[in-house]
This record gives C-alpha cells, sequence and structure tokens, in this order.
C-alpha cells in the first residue's frame, strides 16, 4: 500500500483508512481486532474512528487493540460532536463538550494524544470562534495533532479555515466527506475547497453503504436480506432501496460491473479505485464487517482503471448541473475566447 501526504502537512498516511464504525456493532472484539491487524500487515497505518460509534465500544475496541502496537506507527483518527449522553451539554461542538469528548476518547482509546481529531458536523448552536480556539488549544497542549472536519458544506469550510488563518489559529488539515459514485455533488464546492486551500480529503462510505459492492442488479424487487441496504430501508437511512432503487443507479451498475470485469477486478475494488484516482482525494475510508470484506476493499489498491475506464465512469455517474455549478463547464468552454 502506497503513502500519501494528508494535506499540507508532513503527515504521511496508507491510502486505505480502515473504518471503524462496525467495531462492536456488527463485527465482535476479536473479529475486530483479526480486521485491524490485516490492514497493518497490507501497509495500511491510518484508522478512523468516533466517539459516538457504538456508544464509545468503537473506541474502546481500537484502544485494546492498541496497546500491543507500536503507537507511533498508527495514524488514529477520532470525531466529536453527536451526543454521548442524555445531558444538555452532552452534544455539539461547544468548549464544554469537546474538552470532555476528547477525555473521554482518550481514555477509551488509551493513549496520550490523537493525531487527527475531527469534527464530526457543522453545529449551528455554537460560534464557530468557540470551536476552532478549543480545538487550537488542545494542538498546543499536545492532546491532538491535527484538526479536521466532516460532514461540512462549502461555505461552513471555508469560513473555519478563514477564521483560524485570521486568528493565526491551527486550521483543518482535512475533510471527511460522503464521496463515491452515486454521492458526485461533494465535487460541486468541497473538493474546490479543499484543493485550493490543501486539504487532504478521505472519503467514507465509497461502495454507498453496499450499492456499489456488486450485490444489487435491476432485476431485483427488494434487496437482499441482511444487507445494509435493507437495514437502511427499515431504519429511514439515506442508502435506503427507496432512495436508490431508479435509472440513474442502475446506469452507473451497469457501466461499474462492465468495467470491473474488464480490470478483472470485483466491483468494489473498481469503485474504490475509481476513487483513488479522483482529484484531491487522499485515503477512502474502507469499512467492512468481516474478514472477507476486508480482503476485497484492499485489493482496490496497488493498481489502477485506465484513464478510458475512468472516463466511462465519470460519464456514468454524472450529475446534472445546474447554476451557478455549471459556471465551470462553460468557462472551460469558452476558454481561449476572450
Amino acid at each position: 500500500m502506497e503513502f500519501r501526504y494528508l494535506g499540507k502537512t508532513g503527515l504521511r498516511v496508507s491510502e486505505l483508512c480502515l473504518g471503524a464504525m462496525t467495531f462492536g456493532r456488527e463485527t465482535s472484539e476479536q473479529d475486530s481486532f483479526k480486521i485491524l491487524d490485516r490492514f497493518v500487515a497490507e501497509g495500511g497505518n491510518f484508522v478512523d474512528t468516533a466517539d459516538v460509534y457504538t456508544g464509545g465500544v468503537s473506541e474502546e475496541i481500537v484502544g485494546k487493540w492498541l496497546q500491543g502496537q507500536k503507537r507511533d506507527d498508527v495514524v488514529l483518527a477520532t470525531k466529536v460532536r453527536f451526543p454521548m449522553g442524555e445531558g444538555p451539554n452532552d452534544i455539539g461542538l461547544s468548549r464544554k463538550h469537546i474538552l470532555s469528548g476528547v477525555k473521554e476518547s482518550l481514555r477509551r482509546l488509551g493513549t496520550d494524544y490523537i493525531d487527527l481529531y475531527q469534527v464530526h458536523a457543522w453545529d449551528p448552536r455554537t460560534p464557530l470562534e468557540e470551536t476552532l480556539s478549543t480545538l487550537n488549544d488542545l494542538v498546543r497542549e499536545g492532546l491532538v495533532r491535527y484538526i479536521g472536519a466532516s460532514n461540512f458544506k462549502g461555505w461552513q469550510l471555508q469560513k473555519a479555515i478563514d477564521l483560524s488563518r485570521r486568528k493565526g489559529w491551527e486550521a483543518f488539515v482535512c475533510l471527511q466527506p460522503q464521496y463515491n459514485l452515486l454521492c458526485r455533488a461533494t465535487e460541486w464546492e468541497l473538493l474546490d475547497v479543499c484543493i485550493n486551500e490543501g486539504l487532504g480529503v478521505i472519503p467514507w462510505s465509497p461502495l454507498r453503504g453496499g450499492w456499489l459492492s456488486g450485490k444489487y442488479t435491476k432485476d431485483m424487487v427488494t434487496p437482499p436480506e441482511n444487507t445494509r441496504v435493507a437495514l437502511a430501508e427499515k431504519e429511514g437511512w439515506g442508502e435506503s432501496w427507496s432512495n436508490y432503487n431508479n435509472e440513474s443507479t442502475w446506469h452507473v451498475l451497469e457501466t461499474l460491473y462492465a468495467v470491473a470485469k474488464e480490470a478483472e477486478k470485483t466491483p468494489a475494488q473498481a469503485a474504490i479505485n475509481w476513487l483513488l484516482n479522483q482529484p484531491g482525494v487522499t485515503a477512502p475510508i474502507i469499512g467492512a464487517r468481516t474478514m472477507e470484506q476486508l480482503e476485497a476493499n484492499l485489493g482496490a489498491a496497488g493498481w489502477s482503471l485506465t484513464m478510458e475506464q475512468l472516463d466511462r465512469l465519470n460519464r456514468a455517474s454524472d450529475l446534472y448541473v445546474t447554476y451557478p455549478y455549471n459556471q465551470d463547464a462553460i468557462n472551460q468552454r469558452t476558454r481561449g475566447r476572450e
């Protein structure tokens, strides 16, 4: 597995990041240890979790595994924002909740520092100055090495970057957005901000909850049982069958399956490899409920789709772009005539 610099920092991370959201939920502690061991054996050094995953159990499992590792060999990322209790201050990005959150994450992870501490989403109720100044203090105290954001809109990310620059505070070094062949609106503003400002991009859900894994075909009436999409339909999650059972999805999947067959790879490997080849992307976050899923996802690295195959996937998954986002295409067509 190759290593890439995380944004403008000198921190090198593996081109695939292992997401630990399933740990303690679908995946037992013992199997989680095996998945982590296998990931590291293949050259991975980047592990992402969050305090809210399984109510802190994911962090605890990663922490127990970490005790058997050389700490500096692992780039450990976690997040703060969502509720971890019933109290009025057990949620958000206030100074109180961030300081409580980092203390508890350090305890569960069994470590003295967190490599990448990310705000899990925007908090409209807390002044941005309060959030960013607190994160700056955590870096200055040595509890956190770098800070990042997840699930921000373009204007929110740019506002945070500008404020940190103006105040001389530590700035976000990366963004963790949803980005995949079925979610390309990420390109409209977020990737532009990241590329222009030098932030790394570590996309979550590169397989869109399993839609890009190869399990689904147009002739299906309902999703297979015991799949994430079937569960999403019951729980009302974004990757539900109702949201994606449409002609646009099936066109993307048909193209993906054809490209994967040509490349002699699985659809999941081709989908993740497409993401690895997108401008600005540092390391897609791969999740795995089982060792078999991990092995399949690891096969996305170490090779590359051809330019022609990438172009076919780009065209098949391209979204209809309306104003003002279509201005880039207009500028491209008129370049040289002004």
